[in-house]
């Protein structure tokens, strides 16, 4: 399993990096990214942080950990610059927080997301067949996800997707132990939202994709 969008203590999940990670490795993950929400007020405190937690807990572990950030409910016209900021302190992987159909996230949230680059649009809600086409342009991952009311539009996301060609990945969104899945539910969770058996393995391979390009980057 790989996993590109987790959240710990320096966010609103309740694990150190050290006991999220060992605790994916023992259910069986390759590669996880720390993606912890971040605005303007905190960028600057948590990347460094995780980028070191990152880089010792390598050293000791068998898998692919990654130093990232989840820009979330920015304002639209801050995304970019904060997409930009987030990679030079250090983030390898990208997410923005999406239009999710489970929180009040502003309008113009998937496509500033998009334009600016991000490698990851994560729950991106009810997202647009135009924003799908964008992103399928410039190489923006849509998220699939495990997360209880993200999940929702999960359908909805494929298709648009599939139509536009755009690339996707399944996260978990882990804010806790519990949270955290395998390979056979997170395949579980990709054919409920409508993605056939035939497109499945690609899914996986987008991801590990964006795991090689972090270690490249």
């Amino acid at each position: 399993m790989i996993d590109l969008h987790t959240h710990t203590l320096f966010s609103d999940g309740v694990l150190v990096p050290s006991e999220l990670v060992q605790r994916a490795a023992v259910a069986g993950y390759s590669a996880i990214a720390l993606t912890d929400h971040m605005d303007m007020s905190n960028i600057d405190f948590i990347i460094p942080r995780i980028v070191a937690a990152a880089d010792e807990l390598s050293e000791h572990s068998s898998m692919t950990i990654i130093p990232g950030a989840e820009i979330t409910h920015v304002p639209p016209a801050l995304i970019g610059k904060l997409v930009e900021k987030a990679r030079a302190l250090g983030a390898r992987l990208v997410v923005v927080h999406g239009e999710t159909v489970a929180e009040p996230v502003r309008a113009g949230t998937n496509r500033s997301a998009i334009d600016a680059g991000a490698d990851i649009l994560s729950h991106p809600g009810l997202i647009s067949m135009e924003d799908a086409a964008l992103a399928a342009k410039k190489g923006v991952a849509l998220e699939i996800t495990a997360r209880k009311g993200h999940s929702i539009s999960n359908g909805h996301v494929s298709k648009m997707a599939m139509a536009a060609g755009a690339l996707m990945v399944i996260n978990t969104d882990a804010h806790s132990p519990e949270d955290l899945i395998n390979r056979e539910r997170a395949k579980i969770v990709l054919q409920a939202a409508g993605i056939p058996e035939e497109n499945i393995e690609t899914i996986f391979t987008n991801a590990q994709s964006l795991v090689d390009r972090a270690g490249r980057d």
